[in-house]
């Protein structure tokens, strides 16, 4: 474990840790413009910071890792910090491949692939590829996704099995929504995390959410360093999850 997990460890159960973490990284504008610098500079830096938290969940033995990297309504910001943007996202996956590989980490995606541009879907789903054998934390990337879009093209999956007669009306539960979602293969979230301070949960992963955590900080995802990651994990630590149920019906199921 590296040092800078290694001074928080004490205080995480390892035996509790959330099998799936969900982060909006949010405030690298603000950041750059704190500082007065171009928002670009503050997405480099915060390519940067995706790095080391990837790191720190590896490290930690956390199963899947969610990040939102570019939303559906990102793609109305200027044309030209969307098209630096979508470059930078796949310059550094490409850059960070030999690690995710050398740390056993599997690369996935999530998002409407259809609005991207094909060279940066194809350059993506390479390293996808390349990390497919990796059997540690699964590092899920959430790019032009938003939750609408998702129930929505669930909702056409669902209709169409039943209009084909795959499915029946009565028989669409759930489980059927979840089954539909982009992330089906994956557990819900146990911790959402919201850097940047703002306290709304912005198009994402709404379904999958319902009963996570959810932990908001002032910091600015540039500056949200493996300490806060381990502070954030402390504080989900800290949390009763009762999934409607009493604390005392709680406490009987743990007895």
């Amino acid at each position: 474990m590296s040092e800078a997990l290694s001074q928080l460890k004490y205080k995480i159960d390892l035996n509790r840790l959330p099998e799936h973490v969900a982060i909006i990284m949010d405030g690298n504008g603000r950041w750059a413009k704190a500082r007065g610098l171009e928002r670009s500079a503050g997405h480099v830096e915060g390519v940067n910071t995706v790095r080391k938290i990837t790191e720190a969940a590896s490290e930690l033995g956390i199963g899947y890792l969610t990040l939102y990297a570019f939303s559906t309504e990102n793609w109305n910001r200027p044309k030209a910090e969307v098209d630096a943007l979508m470059e930078l996202i796949v310059i550094a996956i490409e850059r960070e491949t030999p690690d995710l590989i050398k740390n056993n980490v599997r690369l996935t995606m999530i998002g409407d692939f259809e609005r991207m541009p094909s060279t940066a879907v194809e350059r993506l789903r390479r390293c996808m590829e390349e990390t497919s054998r990796g059997t540690g934390l699964v590092l899920n990337l959430a790019l032009s996704y938003s939750a609408r879009w998702e129930l929505t093209e669930a909702a056409r999956k669902i209709a169409s099995s039943v209009a084909g007669g795959k499915l029946a009306v009565e028989d669409i539960c759930a489980d059927t929504v979840a089954g539909a979602l982009t992330t089906a293969s994956m557990p819900d979230p146990d911790l959402l995390i919201r850097t940047g301070g703002d306290h709304r949960v912005s198009n994402f992963l709404l379904w999958q959410i319902a009963y996570s955590e959810i932990y908001v900080t002032d910091t600015y995802w540039p500056d949200f360093d493996k300490d806060a990651f381990a502070e954030a994990i402390i504080h989900y630590q800290s949390r009763e999850r009762r999934f409607g149920l009493t604390s005392e019906q709680i406490t009987s199921l743990t007895e």
